[in-house]
């Protein structure tokens, strides 16, 4: 039995928005955003919500987060020059692991242009051995976790 198909998400299935705008260079040679420009986005919102919560360790001692697995599915164009929100949710908390989703919205929008999902797994930055979470992490995983329930269109 195959998955269903992914479909647009409403704002609310997010818990946090971060605007951007598209880059002249974003766009392609047929006058959409290329598709690898939508993981740049939701990477950059994943970025600033960690920072804000101070779970992004940039003096090198705790733990880091190495991608497991990323994707994304596309329901409508993006071009140049668009004012977006990238939403942000958590949909899985592991041990050592988070499942972040994102919903990328052009301005006014109502539906999600399209949406990610990004699995880190969190490890030692040495060993490259996986680390449980840390109290900040958890504090924001807790805070973007949105319930299957919620998650659906």
């Amino acid at each position: 039995m195959s998955e269903p198909r992914p479909a647009p998400e409403g704002r609310t299935a997010f818990r946090r928005f971060y605007g951007m705008e598209t880059r002249w260079n974003d766009v392609d040679r047929y006058g959409h955003m290329n598709n690898v420009i939508y993981l740049e986005y939701f990477d950059s919102a994943l970025n600033r919500a960690l920072i804000g919560a101070g779970a992004l360790d940039f003096a090198g001692t705790g733990p880091i987060g190495i991608v497991a697995s990323v994707g994304a599915s596309y329901f409508s164009e993006v071009a140049y020059p668009d004012r977006l929100k990238v939403g942000v949710r958590v949909e899985r908390i592991g041990t050592s692991s988070l499942t972040w989703g994102f919903g990328l919205f052009r301005e006014g929008a109502a539906l999600s242009a399209a949406v990610g999902r990004t699995v880190h797994v969190y490890v030692d930055r040495t060993s490259r051995r996986p680390q449980p979470l840390t109290p900040e992490l958890g504090a924001l995983a807790e805070a973007l976790f949105a319930r299957p329930q919620e998650i659906a269109s």
